[in-house]
């Protein structure tokens, strides 16, 4: 797959993760493992891509003695997901168009 296209992919997917409640970089990888395979690298990586472009903040709590950072969704991360399944409809058209037999008369 196109390195930029599943870097946006996986983009929106910690979006989504995020998108109902705040959450932390363990969560965010057991509630995703379901649907993709995220290391923490990768997690954090995109993580801090995506607090750069202001789609969600950070804070810290502490949490059984130790200080865990909580990530939640922003009003950009939110039209980000919008957007993406705008763009998805697209993209489902042109793999229709793609895919499609040749019906030859």
């Amino acid at each position: 797959m196109d390195i930029q296209l599943k870097r946006g992919l996986l983009d929106v997917c910690v979006l989504a993760a995020i998108k109902n409640e705040d959450s932390y970089g363990y969560k965010i990888i057991k509630d995703m493992k379901p649907y993709i395979e995220l290391s923490e690298s990768t997690l954090y990586t995109i993580l801090k891509r995506l607090e750069t472009a202001d789609m969600l903040t950070v804070r810290s709590a502490e949490h059984g003695g130790r200080l865990r950072k909580y990530y939640h969704i922003t009003n950009a991360g939110l039209k980000r997901i919008d957007d993406f399944k705008e763009e998805w409809k697209e993209i489902m058209s042109i793999y229709q168009f793609v895919t499609k037999e040749d019906h030859h008369e």
